[in-house]
């Protein structure tokens, strides 16, 4: 997006006398995500803008020309959405997809078209679209700190065939080579483990205690008890701790893209009937 907003906010800071760290105090923000705003990484949700208003007495400017985001996500998840641009860490728990941060592409769009109840084609590009664009926090090489424990399932079921799978799963494992995420797969012969049952996310931040999300059939909740939250967490590290070591886990991905591309190469009778009619 255009910075414009970002670099007025900062001089406005600036003229105000504020570091960013006493502007997040007086605005109820964190000192991160407005340094992402200056730097045009993030853009403020309403209140977030209206409380800077209030902080830096500038009317309703930045309310007013508040960027405009195309974002399409489920109303559930837009809190969560916003949390996941500021983190520093995350840890991902994913029982049947692939986190959406780490989805390519044709993954996504094979993930978002077979909703229920259906959505149109124009629908399906925008979901698409958003899901692209929360994956752009990898980007950044250092932050967030990215952990991905995946259930088994996630692999052996191929969401939109193949062909589509083992470029998932090659992608995976090329960011994991990368040193960009750490992956670990949950494996079926552990049986039954801690987070079989649901989704689960957790973030950390710079200056913020640490939240847990957890989603199931159309319904999202966050987590910010800190009791909670600490429950959680060790729930996901025994589950981590049972997960097959990240060497062990990238053979397995590889061995499975094998796989999918085996299966999605046209067979010999195939080819050959092809080539008959031609």
């Amino acid at each position: 997006m255009s910075n414009n907003y970002g670099d007025w906010l900062k001089e406005q800071r600036e003229a105000a006398g504020l570091t960013q760290q006493q502007l997040a105090e007086v605005a109820v923000m964190t000192r991160t995500h407005i340094a992402h705003i200056e730097a045009g990484r993030r853009v403020p949700s309403e209140e977030d803008a209206r409380r800077l208003d209030k902080a830096l007495n500038t009317g309703n400017v930045l309310s007013r020309f508040l960027p405009q985001q195309d974002v399409a996500v489920a109303d559930y998840f837009e809190a969560t959405r916003q949390l996941e641009q500021q983190a520093v860490m995350i840890r991902e728990f994913a029982l049947s997809f692939v986190p959406g941060i780490l989805q390519t592409e044709r993954y996504a769009r094979a993930v978002l078209s077979t909703s229920f109840p259906p959505v149109s084609e124009v629908e399906c590009d925008r979901l698409v679209v958003t899901r692209l664009e929360r994956s752009k926090i990898l980007d950044d090489p250092v932050t967030p700190v990215v952990w991905a424990l995946l259930d088994e399932a996630v692999l052996r079921r191929w969401i939109g065939g193949p062909g589509v799978m083992a470029e998932q799963l090659d992608h995976l494992v090329r960011l994991a080579e990368s040193g960009r995420i750490q992956v670990h797969v949950l494996p079926f012969t552990l049986g039954l483990h801690p987070l079989l049952s649901n989704m689960l996310t957790l973030l950390w931040f710079e200056d913020q205690p640490p939240v847990a999300y957890g989603e199931g059939l159309w319904m999202g909740k966050i987590h910010d008890s800190p009791s909670i939250v600490q429950e959680i967490q060790h729930r996901y590290d025994f589950a981590l701790g049972n997960a097959l070591p990240l060497k062990e886990s990238l053979a397995l991905l590889r061995a499975t893209v094998r796989d999918c591309e085996r299966d999605d190469r046209p067979s010999h009778t195939e080819r050959g009937g092809a080539c008959g009619l031609a």
